[in-house]
């Protein structure tokens, strides 16, 4: 067995940054870029009105104050997306929407809820600035700015800018081709009747999810009874994708044939068995450019498998730098014990607690137990390293979401 950490490096490996393809803007969603995007024009192109209100000149308000208030002539309505071919004269102000050009002339804007209007007339009761409520041509992006730099992941403010800037495609690269198959004669589909010794599948649904979680939409191959001819051909259906990810069968049980379909089926194995508890039963292989992966077919052990080694994999293909995440340190609120000769991986609580974070048990951690990891909202490690750690002391831990830390 290897470590947590060698396990996956020895994934890591083995994965590179999938090509890029061009995808339309609102396709792109959740891909890395690949290439600089670069703003071709000033954005916004024009001065315009952050406000509804009178675009004015600001000289014509230095004077004015409630006792005497400016007062100047309306002479036009701009409405947004509207072009005004007049030039704002001494004396006169334009009705003016907000995103509508500021017409030659005026630099500035009063909101209408700041003056008091009359029949083609306003009064201003306080000086304006020039600038006052205007949108410069060129406030957010100027021509050349680099604005989404490759290795950046499109989010909904990066396609914002990108749809700004009047981009209908950007080149990024493409998400993995994703296959889950579960294996156990046990298995029966959510829906259907159980027989006596039977339970429903769970691991495929929580693979699925996982990636989706990533915006990879993995396609569900079913379940391959315990049968090594029933394995073989719903694996070599697997291995066209980019990754296979099956759960169950990679133990030494007697009826445990994904090992043995994936010799046969020519994959090449790089890994079999992680010092961890749970998820001790990991193999890991490659057959040309498919990366497999075998998960433990407990649920619980299934679920830490994916985090701590598929979805890094996922994310480096996916084009992304940081693939593992940010490993924080937590007081732990009770005893946690390893007496074993493997790092163990419990689900936790962790909570913000004054300066620091605070890990509680959430709740059972058998590698069969799946509610558990429902509750949880970290990783924690226990070393191989005198019994375990007391409440009190410090360990490391992984949060899923740091949204999720609030009291």
């Amino acid at each position: 067995m290897v470590s947590i950490e060698e396990a996956r490096r020895l994934v890591l490996r083995e994965c590179f940054p999938l090509p890029e393809v061009k995808l339309p803007l609102i396709d792109a969603v959740g891909h890395v870029a690949t290439r600089d995007i670069s703003a071709g024009a000033d954005v916004p192109p024009f001065d315009n009105s952050a406000m509804d209100g009178y675009a004015l000149r600001a000289e014509d308000t230095e004077p004015a104050s409630p006792g005497s208030p400016a007062l100047l002539n309306v002479v036009e309505v701009i409405a947004a997306g509207d072009v005004s071919n007049r030039v704002i004269g001494p004396g006169e102000a334009a009705k003016i929407m907000t995103g509508a050009p500021l017409p030659s002339g005026a630099d500035a804007v009063v909101p209408w809820e700041e003056v008091e209007e009359g029949e083609g007339y306003l009064r201003v009761a306080s000086p304006l600035r020039p600038g006052t409520h205007v949108r410069p041509a060129g406030e957010d992006l100027h021509a050349g700015d680099v604005v989404i730099s490759a290795g950046e992941r499109m989010g909904p403010a990066q396609m914002g800018v990108a749809a700004s800037m009047g981009r209908q495609e950007v080149w990024v690269h493409r998400f993995p081709r994703v296959a889950v198959l579960a294996t156990g004669s046990e298995l029966v589909e959510p829906g259907g009747r159980p027989a006596p010794g039977q339970i429903f599948d769970s691991n495929s649904y929580t693979a699925l999810a996982q990636c989706r979680e990533l915006g990879i939409s993995a396609d569900r191959l079913g379940i391959a009874a315990d049968d090594f001819e029933k394995t073989l051909a719903a694996m070599r259906q697997g291995l066209s994708y980019d990754v296979l990810i099956t759960s169950g069968g990679v133990s030494v049980g007697e009826f445990d044939f994904v090992k043995e379909a994936q010799e046969e089926l020519g994959v090449e194995r790089r890994l079999w068995g992680v010092a961890m508890k749970p998820g001790r039963p990991l193999a890991f292989g490659v057959r040309g450019r498919t990366l497999v992966f075998g998960v433990p077919g407990n649920p619980g052990a299934a679920m830490i498998s994916f985090e701590l080694f598929i979805r890094p994999a996922l994310l480096r293909m996916m084009g992304h730098a940081r693939v593992v995440r940010p490993v924080r340190r937590a007081v732990l609120a009770e005893d946690f014990v390893n007496q074993g000769d493997r790092t163990r991986v419990l689900r936790v609580i962790v909570r913000r607690e004054g300066e620091g974070l605070r890990a509680y048990s959430a709740g059972g951690q058998g590698s069969g137990v799946l509610t558990t990891m429902a509750r949880a909202n970290a990783l924690v490690f226990i070393p191989v390293d005198g019994g375990g750690r007391k409440k009190g002391e410090e360990a490391e831990c992984v949060v899923f979401g740091e949204e999720l830390l609030e009291p």
